[in-house]
């Protein structure tokens, strides 16, 4: 199946004054049509800029300084302005992680969606009111009819996500970012939700890229998994795989901590220290200070990103041990 998004050598700069900080390095990965890949990693390690980028949405003065984004054959950094306000909203639709930030306080959840449909699709201001309560019902908001007409404070976080979600597909978008869809809701609301995305993705037949620091989520929701680690990538494969037998050390302690919280017993196992920041990145590998397995040359050399077995990847010289 042909590749709908291929992100080839994508790297992000910010200015500090420090010097240019890159808070992501060379990310390469690729999402199949109808397919869910999922980018995992802790908070700091460039996923949510990631999702930024794709849309072209990093903030001045930071900047896509190298790479390209192929999204159905087009490149996305090459778009003008114009060009890529057709994309979002449209093509590429996104799911944040707070939907009080994304959603305005002074226009109700109908004017909202419909304001996205009518951009994109064009048709009365009646007729965007109509779609957005299609679409509030197909995301399962009770009386949507009523709905329609509240404001964003009139509904509770899970109904807020809902509308979130529903102005994302008004336009039939080809893939859906979701960035940390969940992390404002209660565990009994992010089943829900989960689960709501999940069934509206296969009946909808769209990619999606999901941005979690969550492998639990990972587990019930994607194909493939991208573990990120100070703006790298340190391994890609396919979910079960990497669960059955992970190649790097943060990803094995990711796992750790998955099972646990599942389980909920014993000694909750963790990650020791913490994600450095992109302005003082240790000599050699990122995570050689919090692994258990670091050796001499870790201290000295970045390893390389090594191609394993069953397309799988893993930038760490263990791995290397691994390869076909």
């Amino acid at each position: 199946m042909s590749a709908l998004l291929s992100v080839r050598d994508l790297s992000v700069e910010f200015p500090t004054r420090q010097g240019p900080v890159r808070a992501v390095q060379a990310l390469s990965f690729h999402i199949a049509r109808g397919d869910t890949l999922a980018l995992v990693g802790e908070s700091g390690s460039g996923k949510s800029t990631v999702a930024l980028a794709l849309l072209r949405l990093i903030a001045s003065p930071g900047r896509i300084v190298s790479g390209e984004i192929l999204f159905d054959g087009r490149d996305l950094t090459a778009l003008s302005e114009e060009a890529i306000r057709e994309v979002r909203g449209r093509d590429i639709a996104m799911i944040f992680q707070d939907p009080m930030m994304a959603l305005n306080p002074v226009h109700t959840i109908g004017t909202q969606i419909a304001e996205a449909v009518r951009l994109h699709l064009g048709g009365t201001k009646a007729e965007g009111i109509e779609r957005a309560v299609e679409l509030l019902r197909l995301v399962r908001v009770p009386a949507p009819e009523r709905r329609v007409r509240e404001y964003p404070h009139n509904l509770s976080g899970g109904m807020r996500q809902r509308a979130m979600i529903a102005m994302a597909l008004a336009c039939n978008p080809k893939l859906l970012v979701a960035d940390e869809p969940t992390t404002a809701l209660d565990v009994t609301i992010q089943a829900q939700v989960l689960e709501l995305i999940r069934e509206l993705k296969e009946r909808l037949h769209m990619a999606m890229l999901l941005i979690t620091h969550d492998l639990g989520v990972v587990a019930e929701s994607a194909e493939r998994v991208v573990v990120m680690y100070a703006g790298r990538k340190v391994e890609e494969g396919a979910v079960r795989e990497m669960f059955r037998k992970p190649h790097h050390p943060y990803t094995e302690g990711l796992i750790k901590v998955s099972r646990w919280e599942s389980s909920g017993g014993g000694e909750m196992p963790e990650i020791p220290g913490t994600v450095p920041s992109p302005v003082e990145l240790p000599p050699g590998c990122s995570f050689a200070p919090r692994c258990a397995y670091a050796m001499p040359a870790c201290s000295r050399e970045q390893p390389p990103l090594f191609d394993l077995a069953d397309g799988r990847s893993s930038a760490c010289f263990l791995a290397k041990a691994d390869r076909p």
